[in-house]
Parts: structure tokens; C-alpha cells; sequence
């Protein structure tokens, strides 16, 4: 997911290729957080963020978007989307937490045409962009990032040592005037964007860059034993 970005037309949205690839069902009302990557591998990191967001954002659930590729990343090491999706099951042990490839029906892989389709698909729907601040960090390099600033409110999750680059990115300080008191989180997912919320609280220093070093060097070995060790982590 998301892209590079330099002077780029807005995206819009585009059709699902088949009813295999279509999103998850939502009804109207609800709060649904989207959590978007490669997840190549999930991890327990990637838990701990869905945990904070259903409780501190009061969502209904939470949608594991896995990604056919991100477009600033080598796919050398990329597995193939349905070992990752496979993986990603394996740690979900939450029904509110839904796991979809859908954006494999899309054609895209940038995030700003992703979130259009989404919104138009499912009107009255409150979905909220869940990303840690790493990302934020960098946010500035996706294509049309305004756009997605200006498309759903953004919870930005606390990372070891990426507090002070994410709130002092480009897209940080672009649209710091928009960010919501952490206390007031609640409400994020109904407001009305461009807002943001920086939230506080747990971190790991656990990444799937980590994960594929040690797989490398002999640590872990095979996606089996890869996804009991992001389990049990």
C-alpha cells in the first residue's frame, strides 16, 4: 500500500475486478479501523496496535488490509499474498478483527485510490487509517497523502524512538492544526477529517524487517515456524 508522492492528480476511486477481491461487509454506522501493509510477516506489533485501536478509538472492528506489494518497498523478500494472508489469520484470534486481500481486485496498491473506493462502496461507514509513526514519518512520500489525510481521520500509534520524527514530519507539522487531544479519541472515528489523533501507551520494537533478519540468519525457519513464533511473541 500508499506510493510515492510528488505533484500527483487526486486519486479516485476504482472498481472491484471480481466479487472475490471485494471488501469485507460493513454496515452503516459502524467504526471500522483499517490497518494496512505488506505483513510481510504479521507480528506481534501489529496486534498490539489492533488492541489499542479497538479500545482507546471505540471501533467496532478492525480490517488487516494485506497488500499485494508497497510500491517504497523491494518485493526481493516480499512472500506471496496468500502466505502473508495465511500468516495474518494465524494471529487473529479476535472476531472483530477481519484479515482481506481485497485491494488485489483493485489494481492499485496506492492507498489514497484504495480509501476512495472504500468510502464510496460503503456510505455511513466511520472508518479511521491506522498506521504506526514510523509511517507518519515518511507520510509526506505516498502519493496524494493529502488527499488521504483529507479522505479519514488517521490514528497514528506510538513507536520506540519515532515519537519526535513523526510530529515533526512534513505531514505531521502540514496538518498539525488537525490533530485531536488524545484524550478525546473516542470520537475520532466521527469527526470529520483532515483529523488526527497521536496515541500514547505500550510499544515493541518487534518489525517484520526484524523478523525477515532473523529468518535470514537462520533464527526462524519456514512460514510455519514463522507464524508460531510471531504468535507466541
Amino acid at each position: 500500500m500508499n506510493g510515492s508522492n510528488h505533484l500527483m492528480r487526486r486519486s479516485s476511486p476504482v472498481p472491484y475486478s471480481n466479487y472475490g477481491t471485494r471488501p469485507p461487509h460493513a454496515e452503516p454506522g459502524q467504526r471500522i479501523g483499517l490497518l494496512g501493509g505488506s505483513f510481510n510477516p504479521p507480528h506481534a506489533a501489529h496486534r498490539l496496535i489492533t488492541d489499542i485501536a479497538l479500545q482507546r478509538l471505540a471501533l467496532d472492528r478492525v480490517w488487516w488490509i494485506v497488500t499485494p506489494g508497497n510500491p517504497l518497498k523491494s518485493r526481493a523478500e516480499l512472500l506471496p499474498l496468500n502466505e502473508r494472508v495465511a500468516l495474518a489469520r494465524s494471529l487473529v484470534d479476535d472476531p472483530r478483527v477481519v484479515v482481506t486481500d481485497f485491494e488485489k481486485g483493485l489494481g492499485t496498491t496506492f492507498t489514497a485510490a484504495t480509501l476512495a473506493s472504500l468510502r464510496l462502496r460503503h456510505r455511513g461507514v466511520h472508518f479511521v487509517w491506522l498506521m504506526g509513526a514510523d509511517c507518519l514519518a515518511e507520510f509526506h512520500r505516498w502519493r496524494n497523502w493529502r488527499q488521504i489525510f483529507e479522505t479519514l481521520p488517521i490514528a497514528v500509534f506510538d513507536r520506540p524512538g519515532w515519537r519526535l520524527p513523526a510530529l515533526s514530519s512534513k505531514s505531521g507539522r502540514a496538518f498539525a492544526s488537525r490533530r485531536m487531544p488524545e484524550k478525546d479519541a473516542r470520537k475520532l472515528a466521527l469527526a470529520q477529517p483532515p483529523r488526527w489523533t497521536y496515541l500514547s501507551g505500550p510499544t515493541m520494537r518487534l518489525s517484520s524487517t526484524q523478523i525477515r533478519l532473523a529468518s535470514r540468519a537462520g533464527a526462524i525457519s519456514g512460514v510455519e515456524t514463522k507464524a508460531n513464533r510471531v504468535r507466541g511473541t
